[in-house]
């Protein structure tokens, strides 16, 4: 990926660099600004962390 500001001087030369390499595709960035917002959540809500570790056999119910 090209940063815009760089494409003029660099396009060329990447792709003429990897021109034999059938997985690389070199791209310019576009982008104009960033996606989110800062200090905007959004997404549906607050992130919530859990403890995804089984709990000790002994803590577990019989079945």
């Amino acid at each position: 990926m090209v940063p815009a500001a760089l494409a003029d001087e660099l396009y060329d030369k990447l792709v003429a660099y990897y021109a034999d390499d059938s997985n690389v595709t070199v791209i310019v960035d576009r982008r104009k600004g960033e996606r989110r917002a800062r200090g905007d959540v959004g997404g549906g809500g607050q992130r919530q962390l859990r403890d995804r570790r089984q709990r000790p056999l002994a803590d577990r119910a019989v079945r």
